[in-house]
C-alpha cells in the first residue's frame, strides 16, 4: 500500500505540474505586451513541433535530420487549400494533419529499415527532397516568397488556439510516454535486444512513434499556416530540421516539458542577441554550447538526474 500510495502521489504531482504550466501560460497572455504575446504564440506552436520531435529522439532514440518535411507538409497541406480552393480553416487544419501523417507513414517504412547515423542521413535526404519540391513547384508554392492567406485571426484568439493545441499535445504525450506503449519505446531506446526478446516488434513500435511524431509536427505546421496566415518554404529548409534537435537537447531530451523550455530559451536568446550584434548567431551558439556543457542532459534532464527524480 505504501509503495502504491507513493506512486499515486507522484502521478498527481506530475499532472499538477503540467496543468499548472498550462494555467500559467493562459494567465501570461494578460500580462504580456502585444509584441511578446505574438512571440509566445510562436513559442507555443514551435513547442508543439518540438514535443512531436522529442517523441522520436527523446523517447525512441532516433535522431531525425529531416523533420522539417513533416512540419512543412502540415503547413502546405493546410495553407494551399485555403489559398487556392477557399477551404475553411478547420477543414484545412485536418487536411494538413492528414497530409503530414500520410508522408510520415510512407517515408517511415524505408527510413526505419536503417538505424543510427544511416537513419539520420536518410531522413536528411527526405527532408531536402521536400524542400527542393517546393522550389520545383514554384508556381504553386511561390517558394521563399511565400503565400499570404486570406485569413485574419485576432491576437488573443491566435494565442489561445496555439495554447489549446500545445496543451492537448503536451497532456496527450505525457499520458502516452507513461503508458505501456511509451515504456516499450524507452525499452527499445535503452536495450533493443532485450525488448525484442520480450515479444515486442521493434519496427512496428518505431514506425508508430514515427507516425505520431510526424503527425504532431504536421499539426504544428498546419496551425502555424492558419494562425499566422502565411506559407513559405523557409519552414521546409534544413534549418527547421536542426531547430527541433537544438530545442530538445537544450530543454532535455526525454522530458515532457523540456521542448517548451528549449524553445522559449532559444527564441529569447536569439531575440536578445539580435538586438545587440549583427553576428548574433555566433553569440547564441557559444552560449548554447556552454549551457549544454553545464547541463549535459538538457536543463530539465539534468535537474531530473541531480534533484527531482520524479520529473517525467
Amino acid at each position: 500500500m505504501g509503495r502504491a500510495g507513493g506512486v499515486n502521489r507522484q502521478a498527481r504531482r506530475v499532472w499538477a505540474l503540467h496543468l499548472g504550466v498550462l494555467v500559467g501560460l493562459g494567465v501570461l497572455q494578460f500580462l504580456l505586451p502585444p509584441y511578446h504575446q505574438g512571440v509566445v504564440t510562436r513559442i507555443l506552436l514551435f513547442s508543439t513541433y518540438a514535443v512531436g520531435y522529442n517523441l522520436l529522439l527523446g523517447y525512441t532514440g532516433l535522431l531525425s535530420l529531416g523533420h522539417a518535411l513533416y512540419f512543412a507538409a502540415g503547413l502546405y497541406g493546410a495553407g494551399l487549400p485555403v489559398y487556392y480552393l477557399g477551404l475553411e480553416a478547420v477543414e484545412a487544419f485536418f487536411v494538413g494533419l492528414l497530409g503530414s501523417m500520410a508522408v510520415a507513414a510512407l517515408l517511415g517504412i524505408p527510413a526505419l529499415r536503417t538505424t543510427g547515423l544511416r537513419f539520420s542521413i536518410v531522413t536528411l535526404l527526405f527532408g531536402q527532397t521536400g524542400y527542393l519540391l517546393t522550389l520545383y513547384f514554384n508556381r504553386i508554392t511561390w517558394a521563399d516568397q511565400g503565400l499570404t492567406l486570406p485569413l485574419q485571426v485576432p491576437p488573443l484568439l491566435r494565442y489561445n488556439l496555439a495554447l489549446l493545441l500545445f496543451g492537448g499535445v503536451l497532456l496527450g504525450t505525457l499520458w502516452l510516454v507513461r503508458s505501456p506503449f511509451g515504456r516499450v519505446l524507452m525499452g527499445l531506446r535503452e536495450h533493443e535486444e532485450r525488448t525484442q526478446l520480450l515479444g515486442y516488434d521493434p519496427f512496428l513500435y518505431r514506425w508508430t512513434a514515427h507516425l505520431l511524431s510526424g503527425a504532431l509536427s504536421g499539426a504544428a505546421g498546419a496551425a502555424y499556416a492558419l494562425l499566422f496566415a502565411y506559407v513559405g518554404n523557409a519552414f521546409a529548409s534544413v534549418l527547421y530540421s536542426v531547430y527541433p534537435v537544438l530545442w530538445v537537447l537544450v530543454g532535455g531530451a526525454g522530458t515532457t516539458l523540456g521542448p517548451l523550455v528549449g524553445v522559449a530559451l532559444v527564441t529569447y536568446a536569439v531575440e536578445a542577441a539580435s538586438g545587440l550584434l549583427h553576428a548574433y548567431l555566433v553569440v547564441v551558439g557559444a552560449a548554447l554550447v556552454l549551457l549544454i556543457r553545464a547541463f549535459p542532459q538538457g536543463i530539465l534532464g539534468s535537474l531530473r538526474d541531480r534533484r527531482w527524480r520524479w520529473l517525467p
